[in-house]
């Protein structure tokens, strides 16, 4: 059964804040669209159609360089928001976004969404603390790719996964895509998902992985232990 829009909107962080009767407008405007695996959502420098928010699947960010490289900008999960800052400053969308798997997203469309913000002061601040929060998330990104070797990218990355009652974490379909929003190889990626296996902090299950030794990947996003690239 696919998500609604009100139980879409009441899961994304970037809303935690919105209440009342600014909640309420955000409901009545909010489209539920469904998207087919490898579909692309949107393309780089179209005009932006509104703020996306994933309710069910994956979304991959990317850009393309002049020769035609990719790089995935972010991977968007169950709750995640793409396109807001193209909404919110009324330009072209910098970059494209494609579906990995089965996605469900709501759109607020960019014309109604901008009109609540004029229209609604309550709305904007409610807004305002929750893009702060966004804000401080992507500063964690960079800082990981920065700051972090490869073991210590993936190891962050994995904690900052939801992990079911087993302790399995979701990854995308094709890991080429999670090795370009790490800023690292697919040769890298497979080497260090193979070494956390060894050392058992990790185990394969089907297309996702079981954190089985939390502490010990901890140490490694944290740079306590050597890396091996």
């Amino acid at each position: 059964m696919l998500p609604s829009a009100t139980q879409i909107l009441a899961a994304c962080p970037l809303l935690t804040l919105v209440r009342d009767s600014s909640r309420t407008r955000l409901e009545a405007m909010a489209q539920v669209l469904t998207f087919a695996p490898e579909e692309t959502i949107f393309h780089q420098g179209e005009p932006c159609p509104g703020i996306f928010i994933v309710g069910r699947g994956l979304v991959r960010i990317y850009k393309l360089a002049p020769s035609g490289k990719e790089h995935v900008l972010h991977v968007v999960e169950a709750g995640g928001v793409f396109a807001e800052m193209a909404v919110i400053g009324d330009f072209a969308l910098p970059a494209f976004a494609q579906a990995l798997e089965p996605t469900t997203c709501v759109l607020l469309p960019a014309g109604a969404f901008r009109r609540a913000l004029k229209d609604d002061h309550e709305l904007c601040l409610q807004l305002l603390g929750g893009m702060a929060l966004w804000v401080k998330h992507l500063i964690g990104l960079v800082e990981s790719i920065t700051l972090r070797d490869a073991l210590g990218r993936v190891a962050h990355h994995l904690l900052g996964l939801e992990a079911d009652a087993q302790g399995i974490v979701h990854l995308p379909a094709l890991k080429r895509h999670l090795a370009s929003h790490l800023n690292l190889t697919s040769e890298t990626l497979s080497r260090v998902l193979r070494r956390l296996k060894e050392d058992g902090a990790i185990t394969e299950e089907g297309e996702n992985l079981r954190i089985v030794e939390r502490m010990a990947l901890e140490k490694l996003a944290e740079g306590d232990l050597p890396s091996e690239e």
